[in-house]
């Protein structure tokens, strides 16, 4: 197999993992190509509102290297954020027998795009339909998205409602190959049983009553997100001996703190880096993830709760619904921006003392099949598809 060239925005924390496991795993000639360094040189996050550099290895295990970026406001928040001329040189010096996309909606990608590309493009994206548009807008935006994928030589989809996506938008069923999201899921697992231990005395610390149930929220806090849609519903639910905790920051945490005013219940933790989150999960007997809109593509937050054993709770935007979220098995899903129904969806869940620990032993089972195993059974599959056609041209 010739060379795999991976280009994607920058390090992610969700990603590099995988890459260094396709290394690993003996993948011959795979080379990242980074299009920004903003999440390994601690720059402002505008969604937590906070700089972020993530403190697990992003950038060791595998090959890689950084594309000068020459935008003025370098970024993945505005299209112009990555403009990286050399790209096209760099992957034609490295001789790749694919390319594989993360993302294509920047000015870096659509110079690739509507070039010659060196190589047959592979993209993985995760955009969904859950909220549907209307209009003239809406069509021209689907003839245009219709328009780059048939630049793709293939696709890998990472849930149901992402294929559904690709299949929208006229891509047909034999360039589709399933590539979970996933999380490190070895690491989550690992660390469960210290992060049990490490989470009992963070609640302490928190001043959470250690006879109290924890409902958890674990984000940025943005409208998207709906973190106060949770606090709304847990204020209607009137759930005796249980505490919620918002952990996060972001352009809401004003208004979610007036929301709270008053409530011992209602607790605030600031922003976890990565080397936390195990115990960050393991600190909630439950996991909520209230997003409205497009903007919750999946939600791998979802896959790390899931990993500590915890049963969940998303709303029918959330892209991962469809695959992770197992109704009366491992949680709900209610109807997103409805408050009402998020405060019976948790009065449901904790009216039987013995469902918490059942959900979440079916939470583990069940993003057992969503890990870096079987992400490089989608890659592997969809490389071999892309070899194929590519051989009888």
């Amino acid at each position: 197999m010739k060379n795999l060239a991976i280009v994607v925005s920058h390090p992610i924390q969700y990603y590099s993992p995988w890459f260094r496991f396709l290394a690993a795993k003996g993948l011959a000639g795979l080379r990242v190509f980074y299009l920004w360094d903003g999440s390994v040189t601690g720059q402002m996050d505008p969604g937590f509102g906070v700089k972020v550099k993530w403190d697990i290895p992003l950038l060791e295990g595998y090959d890689h290297e950084f594309v000068p970026n020459v935008s003025r406001s370098p970024g993945t928040n505005h299209r112009g954020g990555l403009d990286n001329p050399e790209l096209a040189s760099r992957l034609a010096a490295f001789q790749p027998g694919t390319i594989l996309l993360f993302g294509y909606n920047y000015r870096t990608h659509y110079r690739l795009l509507f070039s010659r590309p060196p190589a047959p493009l592979l993209f993985r994206g995760d955009s969904h339909r859950l909220v549907p548009e209307h209009g003239l807008r809406a069509g021209l935006r689907r003839q245009w998205i219709r328009a780059v994928y048939r630049r793709m030589a293939a696709f890998l989809y990472v849930g149901q409602a992402n294929r559904d996506y690709f299949q929208q938008h006229g891509v047909p069923n034999d360039k589709l190959f399933f590539c979970p999201h996933a999380v490190d899921n070895r690491r989550f697992l690992k660390e469960t049983e210290n992060a049990m231990s490490q989470a009992g005395q963070w609640k302490t610390a928190l001043g959470i009553p250690s006879t109290h149930k924890v409902i958890l929220f674990a984000g940025k806090f943005e409208a998207k997100k709906r973190p106060r849609d949770l606090v709304a519903a847990f204020k209607q639910a009137g759930l005796k001996d249980t505490t919620l905790l918002l952990v996060g920051n972001g352009a809401q945490e004003t208004e979610l703190r007036r929301d709270a005013a008053g409530r011992t219940d209602i607790v605030f933790a600031p922003f976890q880096n990565q080397s936390q989150m195990p115990c960050t999960y393991a600190a909630g007997d439950i996991f909520i993830l209230p997003s409205q809109g497009r903007g919750e593509t999946w939600g791998l937050a979802v896959n790390e709760a899931m990993c500590l054993g915890r049963p969940v709770i998303v709303s029918d935007h959330v892209g991962c619904a469809l695959d992770l979220v197992q109704s009366q098995r491992n949680g709900l899903v209610f109807p997103a921006g409805n408050v009402a129904a998020l405060a019976a969806a948790l009065r449901e869940v904790f009216a039987d003392p013995v469902r918490l620990q059942t959900w979440g032993g079916q939470s583990r089972e069940i993003i057992q099949g969503y890990d870096y195993e079987h992400a490089t059974q989608g890659l592997l599959a969809a490389l071999e598809h892309v070899k194929k056609t590519k051989a009888e041209k």
